[in-house]
């Protein structure tokens, strides 16, 4: 798996460059490898070569992984959480990054009370008003937070957003520098953004979680198409 030792090397080298930009320390942030489709094997040279976080987008997926390589590793949910699978994640999953809508509070708030843990999360926001894409509208983050406050075991550590689509990663700047005013506004200090395109131009604008796959572990196969 030498291409996944030095892929990852790279990347960290990427990240510390983007963090001296910055005037920041490369320990300021946390490098999440999204795993979804990659094997077993490919994760583990990546957890042997020192990455301390994976990222998975679907439960159903994560738990044969999380079986397979143990707690070794940190491993945070960044895809969309069904309302059916919460008790699962919450036994799976050390964050949730993708805490999109209010309607998911209370299943978390009863599950987590059940097991007399808090669960920790992030609040997603759909900066550009996507409708393929969740997340609570930047103008109502504050009522969100206000909202979740009430309940005792969900913790909102921060914010996590997808930006729109761009042709350049420094186009994916504005939206960058956006989540972190919403998050300085609103005493957050986590930050969940940027991807394998942008993720330096994340790093200088704030982010303290990148979350990178194809950087790391190569193109994912293409889906095999419908008989």
């Amino acid at each position: 798996m030498l291409d996944v030792r030095e892929n990852l090397a790279r990347v960290r080298e990427r990240m510390a460059a983007a963090a001296a930009r910055a005037g920041r320390r490369p320990d300021e942030v946390l490098l999440v490898g999204v795993s979804k489709t990659v094997e077993v094997e490919r994760l583990r040279a990546a957890v042997a070569a020192g990455l301390a976080a994976l990222g998975e987008n679907r439960v159903q997926e994560a738990g044969p992984k999380i079986a397979a390589l143990g707690r070794g590793v940190a491993w945070h949910l960044v895809g969309h959480l069904q309302t059916n699978k919460v008790r699962d994640a919450l036994e799976l999953f050390d964050l949730i990054h993708s805490l999109d809508r209010l309607e998911l509070v209370d299943p978390l708030e009863r599950r987590a009370a059940a097991r007399g843990r808090p669960v920790e999360t992030l609040l997603q926001v759909n900066l550009a008003g996507e409708a393929s894409k969740g997340g609570v509208a930047p103008d109502d983050v504050g009522a969100a937070l206000e909202a979740i406050a009430k309940h005792d075991h969900v913790r909102v550590r921060g914010l996590m957003a997808i930006p729109p689509a761009v042709t350049r990663p420094e186009e994916a700047r504005p939206w960058f520098r956006a989540l972190r005013g919403l998050a300085e506004r609103h005493g957050l200090r986590e930050l969940s953004m940027g991807m394998s395109g942008d993720f330096e131009i994340a790093i200088e604008e704030g982010a303290t979680m990148v979350r990178v796959g194809t950087a790391i572990f190569g193109a994912r196969p293409p889906r095999a198409e419908a008989p």
